[in-house]
């Protein structure tokens, strides 16, 4: 099993549970980690025979950017989902959502969640 990675893919977005988080948005990291065989594009170095990370990014994308959710679970299920059915071939693959700085206390760089597939 081969394994391609997006890490880091940053984001603003106004997401969270409190409303200033819905309204002033914070800084988010995903991380998109697919298993699936790479042999074809790895002998041919064709685009059409490998997985278009700049499809896995717009997944990515159209969730961040769009309607404010409350949780980063609920964040990396909908970037899942999306990359469910854009790529129905996928079966095996992993979803980071990192909110920076979240709104707790003391300092902290960021919290995440990883949802893998086929586990969700």
């Amino acid at each position: 099993m081969d394994t391609l990675r997006l890490k880091g893919l940053k984001f603003r977005g106004k997401h969270g549970v409190f409303e200033n988080e819905k309204v002033e948005g914070n800084d988010f990291e995903v991380d998109i980690t697919i298993h699936t065989s790479l042999i074809a594009s790895a002998y041919s170095d064709k685009l059409e025979d490998t997985i278009d990370y700049s499809k896995l990014h717009d997944c990515a994308k159209e969730v961040m950017l769009g309607p404010s959710k409350n949780l980063i679970e609920h964040l990396a299920y909908s970037i899942g989902d999306k990359i469910s059915q854009s790529f129905p071939s996928l079966n095996n693959f992993e979803i980071t959502v990192r909110k920076m700085h979240p709104p707790i206390e003391h300092s902290c760089d960021y919290s995440e969640v990883t949802l893998t597939w086929p586990g969700v």
